[in-house]
């Protein structure tokens, strides 16, 4: 059913007084809609859920894995091969098109899966006040003007404007990226506040973790904020990797530097007087020696190679190429909460008995210990610290659970877990401590007055505990606890400058406070804590960064990739947690907030996106405008996060990362890459894979070029001269299906390199073969072409062997000099011998059984009749070793000229 906005959907609809939302939406808060205008309503609105795109079908997507210069190349070649009745050889290459094809159409996963994700997150129950009643009912049912009632545990079924609040509180980091559950009010807010920070609005999607409230549904659907993210998905663009737009270049410069040859020299021997029929058969050569065919098989296997060998180190790849693009990356851009952090607070400090006490570890995991002065202590022999810690367990209503695979989590709110797990740490484990001091009464927490308090039966007396905001607390506090648990004056000013300087470190801080009940009854009243309280301390609390995080950054770092923070977190957290990641340079950390990017032109973004290192309280679209703006700036942009809000900019980066245990399924579905461990320092593995596949690649084609150039060469050389083809057709055939298969194929096996993850980024914006590779392409060719030439007019001149026996020499040193060459190509920056001989076995095993093929090619019958070669003597092998030795020597000259040695460093190839 068609989706239309609510009335007046361009308001903001939390700057409005509750009687002018009430107006618009044509609702009555008391009694709800009535039943026949909740039917008119879902015929106007639709059903509240998010449409599905229309994908592109399957027969297409199928196709357009054939839309590539490269697969025209060899669709060319499978053709030339058929038209000269080389029936197999046709076959095998029209079968590595097919297959190519058949991978990438069953690789590639669209955006409609996170669309269907996002649907599910929607599509729930909601509890609705209609007709005067409270009912139940599928959130897909749900209308503009609708009123909700919301409780602990509840998902928000739709986008509400809140209107009657207690106490509530909404977990928004799925939307927001906001670390910490939301307190919730009703009052009309500034025209401009950003989406983080409209409070007075509950969001689809999200859910409440404590308290209650109610509220009007003024947008469902497509018209959420989880609505719009799933627009913004499908309005991302799919873009291609770094190595598919280098190997298209290459291969549409490729498709007309052969066509063009072949071209030329047919025209050039039918004006010379050379037969049409024989020109065309030469022209036909020309452009089978010079078409790669083993370059897709080689880029499937490679990537295919990375895919495994990374599903080994925990990251899950869903696209081939986003193996190679990690190689590639340049920046990356990761959300804080979940993916840098633990999402799950802790508290790390302790200020009571004028002592600032350590607490280590991370999450709600209860291992750690508590330090002062950097030595680890006994608990049980500093009062002060366990009666803060003791308050802090007891004013609790939140527990923390232990799932089936041993990882902890929380039931309630992430605060009160803390505060849990904190005591755990000094022995106070929850249920016991209930056990031993049951709760008597309570005041439940309220945002007006920002405090919870309990009374309890504790060891004879009966003693309230008081949590909440410290400006709440301190004035109506007379004394504190000194170290040893004795009474003291109480320094409110020592306090407040130690709550500003824990909160400077991006923590948030409760204040403590007991005192002994003088009533009987077991009902607690605002007016039993009024005043009167002796305060216990504080408790500093933040979602701390993982530890193996610190590390990656710094490696990443290392290897020249910038780690930026975009999170919807707020810029004084987001500040501190780089801080302690070590994302920024020397000069200190600089931070954005989303309403300072509104301010900055499209233009002037790149540049701010570059040089910024955080980027904090941004909205969805601004964290896909950030993407964009780097990706504008030249950078190849690796995205991580785990929520809804992050999965546009997922999906527009050059490479999308999910977590896989704690990223939401909408994340999933628009990432490129999953991580299983939710490890960012799964990522740095991932790039130094990514990093070995790009080398490899480009190690295979530095390596297949100058058979092409040459074969190539040889024939334009013949058909411009107008001399004898010293190769034909199907020996070229042999020649590039063989050597790919033994000897290129080999290269994807290479092992990484020592000093990879010590090089800089590869510049995006250099081709895929810098000057000096096609310089040594050209060496090789040169070598390839003068060699073959020499040995052929050699064997037919001097030696007096037949034109047959002349073409198998020809052949043999242009094999001879591809497996030399193989061994140079180990390695584009070192000799042969920093990578040693038998690091790649199945670098000599192909060797060997490429000239094994060669003996058989040159001295088997079948052979000889396939492919028209004669026997070779012992001086025409000594002849092809000499050229060989000599392409060897000048590669491995080249390489030591060329780089250079300056202490100890070598100058890549870059």
């Amino acid at each position: 059913m068609k989706q239309t906005s609510a009335p007046d959907s361009a308001a903001r609809w939390h700057q409005l007084e509750m009687s002018e939302v009430v107006q618009m939406l044509k609702s009555d808060c008391q009694h709800g809609l009535s039943s026949s205008e909740v039917e008119r309503r879902q015929k106007e609105y639709g059903l509240n859920v998010v449409t599905a795109r229309g994908g592109t079908p399957a027969w297409k997507r199928f196709l357009q894995q054939f839309n590539q210069p490269l697969v025209y190349l060899l669709l060319a070649a499978a053709g030339v091969t058929a038209f000269l009745h080389e029936w197999v050889d046709s076959g095998v290459i029209f079968g590595v098109v097919l297959i190519n094809a058949i991978i990438g159409f069953i690789q590639e996963s669209k955006a409609e899966k996170a669309v269907d994700a996002l649907s599910k997150m929607v599509v729930t129950e909601a509890t609705v006040r209609r007709d005067g009643r409270r009912q139940r009912v599928p959130s897909a049912q749900l209308v503009p003007g609708d009123v909700v009632m919301l409780q602990s545990g509840d998902r928000v079924p739709a986008d509400l404007r809140l209107f009657q609040v207690n106490s509530l509180q909404v977990d928004e980091s799925p939307l927001t990226g906001e670390s910490v559950p939301v307190q919730k009010h009703a009052d009309p807010l500034a025209h401009d506040v950003v989406l983080a920070d409209r409070k007075n609005q509950a969001f689809a999607g999200t859910s409440a973790t404590y308290g209650t409230a109610e509220g009007l549904v003024w947008a469902t659907g497509d018209k959420t904020e989880t609505g719009r993210i799933a627009w913004l998905i499908a309005d991302a663009v799919e873009l291609s990797t770094p190595l598919t737009q280098k190997i298209s270049t290459f291969s549409k410069l490729l498709l007309w530097i052969i066509l063009g040859l072949s071209a030329a020299a047919f025209l050039s021997g039918v004006l010379r007087g050379e037969p049409v029929v024989d020109m065309f058969m030469a022209a036909v050569a020309l452009a089978v020696g010079a078409i790669p065919e083993g370059l897709p098989a080689a880029v499937t296997i490679v990537l295919a190679i990375g895919v495994s060998r990374m599903a080994k180190r925990r990251a899950i790849i869903r696209k081939l190429p986003a193996v190679e693009t990690l190689g590639s990356t340049t920046v990356i851009c990761s959300d804080k909460t979940g993916t840098l952090t633990e999402n799950q607070m802790t508290v790390q400090r302790v200020l009571t008995g004028g002592r600032d006490y350590e607490i280590t570890g991370g999450g709600y995991d209860p291992s750690g210990e508590i330090r002062l002065d950097g030595e680890k202590i006994d608990p049980a022999k500093h009062p002060a610290l366990l009666e803060c810690l003791r308050s802090g367990v007891l004013c609790n209503d939140s527990l923390v659970v232990k799932d089936a695979e041993g990882r902890h989590g929380v039931q309630g709110d992430p605060t009160e877990a803390a505060m849990l797990v904190a005591g755990a740490k000094a022995g106070l484990i929850h249920e016991e401590m209930t056990g031993r001091s049951p709760r008597l009464g309570m005041i439940p927490f309220e945002s007006e007055h920002m405090f919870r308090a309990t009374l309890h039966a504790l060891e004879g007396r009966r003693t309230i505990y008081k949590v909440g905001a410290v400006e709440r607390l301190l004035d109506r506090c007379t004394d504190t606890l000194a170290a040893d648990g004795s009474l003291v004056p109480l320094d409110k000013d020592a306090v407040r400058a130690a709550v500003e300087k824990l909160a400077a470190q991006g923590m948030r801080v409760l204040g403590f406070a007991r005192r002994h009940a003088s009533h009987t009854g077991d009902d607690l009243a605002h007016e039993h804590v009024k005043d009167g309280l002796t305060f216990l301390g504080l408790q500093g609390m933040i979602d701390p960064p993982r530890r193996e995080a610190i590390a990656a950054v710094a490696n990443c770092r290392r290897a020249g990739i910038r780690v930026k923070m975009i999170t919807g977190d707020h810029a004084i957290t987001a500040r501190a947690i780089a801080e302690k990641l070590g994302i920024a340079d020397s000069d200190g950390v600089q931070v954005m907030t989303g309403l300072d990017l509104e301010k900055v032109s499209d233009g002037e973004l790149p540049e701010v996106a570059h040089r910024v290192d955080v980027f904090a309280r941004v909205a969805p679209e601004q964290k896909l405008r950030l993407v964009r703006a780097l990706q504008a700036h030249g950078h190849v942009v690796a995205m991580t996060g785990d929520g809804v809000n992050d999965a546009p900019a997922l999906k527009q980066s050059d490479i999308g990362i999910a977590m896989g245990i704690v990223g939401t399924d909408v994340a999933k579905g628009a990432a490129d890459m999953i991580l299983t461990d939710d490890n960012f320092a799964t990522i740095q593995a991932a790039v130094e894979e990514g990093r070995g596949v790009f080398d490899n690649l480009r190690k295979f084609i530095v390596w297949t070029l100058p058979t092409n150039v040459g074969e190539g060469s040889i024939i334009l050389v013949a058909m411009l001269f107008g001399l004898v083809l010293p190769v034909v057709p199907v020996q070229l055939l042999w020649v590039n299906m063989a050597t790919s298969i033994f000897l290129g194929l080999m290269l994807v096996f290479e092992p990484k390199e020592k000093d990879l993850m010590d090089r800089p980024p590869r510049d995006p914006k250099l081709p895929l073969l810098t000057f000096p590779l096609m310089m040594r392409t050209g060496l090789i060719s040169l070598i390839m072409i003068l060699g073959g030439y020499w040995l052929y007019f050699y064997e037919t001149s001097v030696g007096g062997e037949s034109i047959a026996a002349a073409r198998t020499a020809v052949i043999n040193v242009i094999v001879m000099v591809e497996v030399a060459y193989l061994m140079s190509c180990r390695s584009l920056n070192h000799s042969l011998l920093y990578v040693g001989l038998f690091s790649n076995p199945l670098a000599l095993v192909g060797a060997a059984a490429m000239i094994g093929a060669q003996l058989l090619f040159t001295y088997a019958p079948f052979m000889q009749h396939l492919f028209h070669t004669a026997p070779l003597d012992a001086g025409a092998w000594l002849r092809i070793a000499g050229v060989t030795a000599l392409s060897f020597a000048a590669v491995e000259l080249e390489k030591w000229i060329r780089l250079g040695r300056h202490k100890g460093m070598v100058v890549p190839v870059e």
